[in-house]
Order: C-alpha cells, then structure tokens, then sequence
C-alpha cells in the first residue's frame, strides 16, 4: 500500500464529513450557562483534539458538556495518580481515560500511534483528545505528544477552544499537519489567536517544548 506523502505546509481541512449527534440537554445547559458549541462535523474517522488553553478546573465542566453536547467519544490521557482515586478513577476510564505515568509518556505515544493505525485499517472511530500544555498552570510551551501522535500516525489535528472571553466552545479549526514544527505550530497559533481562557494569565505559549 502506497502512502501519502506529507504536505509541503499545514493545511487546512474544511471537508467535515464525519457527523455526530449529541445530547440536548448538555447543548440546553450550555446554552443556559452563556456558552456557544462550536462544531460542523470531524474531517475523518480519526485524529488528535487539540484543546487550549487549559487555565481552570473549570475547563474540565465545560469540556464534558461539550463533548456530551457533541455526542463525541473520545480517549484522554490523565495521570495515573487520578485514576486510583475510588469511583472517580473508574468514571474517567469510563468516559476515555487512560492513566499515564509521566516516565513511560513516549509509551503512551508509541501506543495511541499503534492504535491509530489499528483504527484507520478498520475504520473504526478513535480520536484522541488532549490539552497539550499539561498543568492549569502557567507554563512554557506545549508537550510534544500530540504532534507526535498526529505526525506518526498521519491523521488531523482538530483545534479545540475554551474560550471564556467569547463563550465559545468547540472545534475552530482543522489541520493536517505537515511535519515541519515551525511552521505547524504557527499555523495553530495563528488560528487559536485570541482564544482566552478562565485565567488568561495561566496560558501556556503555543509553541512544542
């Protein structure tokens, strides 16, 4: 089987043929809560969600309402120490998570790229979702694990926001990456411009580390 080369630059995806039917009620209590849910359809079966900026406990409610206002069923990576707490542990893995321990991360890459695979050859559904800069708090950059998934695994990267300025959640943007980190990553950062979260002071620059 012939493979795809890689394009010269990002490029930008505006075919969403992929469509997804989710739950009203967490569409009325977004809207009830003052948010806008931000989504047309996902360019393929699988890819890696992207969601910035991660700033406030509050992410984690918001992100849950619009992904059950979506109807999306997506795999997270947590750490693994979240996963032992009794109940709690259980309904992460429940809703997608799976715990990682932060010296076995090229692991957990190594894994997810396998199972991308896996997925396309059988056209199952599988979308990772993650918030690369990795705290709430204010860091340096972002972790290389989800350009390191999509690039390895060739498959989109849907930019996710959590824009409290604006109150809009949801998916803005969707790129198949090119393998050149500079220009990638300028190409996100140009289109995640603007998006402020709870804690605006809190927001990683958008840049791999």
């Amino acid at each position: 089987m012939t493979e795809t080369a890689a394009p010269a630059a990002p490029v930008e995806i505006l075919a969403r043929d992929v469509q997804l039917h989710g739950s009203r009620i967490a569409r009325a209590l977004l809207r009830l809560a003052g948010w806008r849910l931000l989504f047309d359809g996902l360019p393929a079966r699988q890819g890696v969600a992207v969601v910035y900026p991660h700033t406030s406990n509050w992410d984690f409610v918001v992100g849950m309402l619009a992904k059950w206002g979506i109807g999306i069923a997506v795999t997270f990576w947590g750490k693994d120490s979240l996963f032992r707490v009794p109940l709690f542990g259980r309904w992460l893995r429940w809703v997608g998570g799976v715990p990682v321990l932060r010296h076995t991360r090229q692991g957990a890459v190594a894994d997810m790229i396998e199972r991308m695979a896996d997925a396309k050859a059988a056209g199952r559904f599988l979308w990772l979702a993650l918030a690369p800069e990795g705290t709430r708090s204010a860091g340096h950059g972002w972790r290389s694990g989800f350009y390191q998934v999509a690039t390895g695994a060739d498959v989109p990267v849907a930019l996710v926001v959590l824009d409290f300025a604006a109150r809009r959640v949801g998916i803005v943007s969707c790129l198949q990456l090119c393998g050149r980190p500079d220009a990638d990553m300028a190409a996100i950062a140009q289109r995640l411009a603007g998006c402020r979260g709870a804690r605006p002071d809190q927001a990683a620059p958008i840049r791999l580390l």
